[in-house]
């Protein structure tokens, strides 16, 4: 049975859900979600209630609890319940490598139509500016094309 006390880290623990809860805020995640999100990968439990997490992390409830929905909207985090209990348990929803590469390939695709089509109005005055976003767009096409192989490869090279 699991308590609604604080799950014990070490110091090793601790500064390494701080190092990658800042690589998740520098790429736009909120400061709780972040430090959730770390907490659930770092923690020897892969599994945490929802006391255990903001008594782990020093949070209030109410930003634990937006952070969560935050992290369950954008599904990097989902909950289970265990038969005759109510509460729900954390985790992290571990995604397959090639559902995230393909989501990553549909997001530059999607990224590059608009690119392409600020191109297309942009002022010919401004031919620096242009050629610059114009390899922008050529380097996505060949993300696009080549991330494909590139993670096939990696497939074989695992058989």
């Amino acid at each position: 049975m699991i308590s609604n006390m604080p799950i014990e880290l070490t110091d090793n623990k601790l500064k390494l859900i701080e190092e990658l809860g800042v690589l998740y805020e520098q790429g736009g995640m909120q400061p709780a979600a972040a430090r959730i999100s770390s907490l659930l990968l770092v923690s020897d439990q892969t599994e945490l209630t929802f006391e255990e997490i903001y008594e782990t992390l020093h949070l209030s409830k109410s930003a634990t609890s937006n952070a969560l929905n935050y992290l369950l909207s954008t599904g990097r985090v989902e909950y289970i319940t265990h038969p005759g209990e109510r509460r729900r348990y954390f985790r992290c929803k571990l995604q397959s490598l090639k559902e995230g590469v393909q989501k990553s390939l549909i997001n530059i695709g999607a990224f590059n139509v608009i690119i392409k089509k600020v191109l297309a109005q942009r002022p010919f005055s401004t031919k620096e500016f242009n050629a610059n976003l114009e390899q922008v767009s050529d380097f996505l096409d060949f993300i696009i094309k080549e991330l494909p192989v590139l993670f096939q490869k990696w497939e074989d090279s695992r058989k």
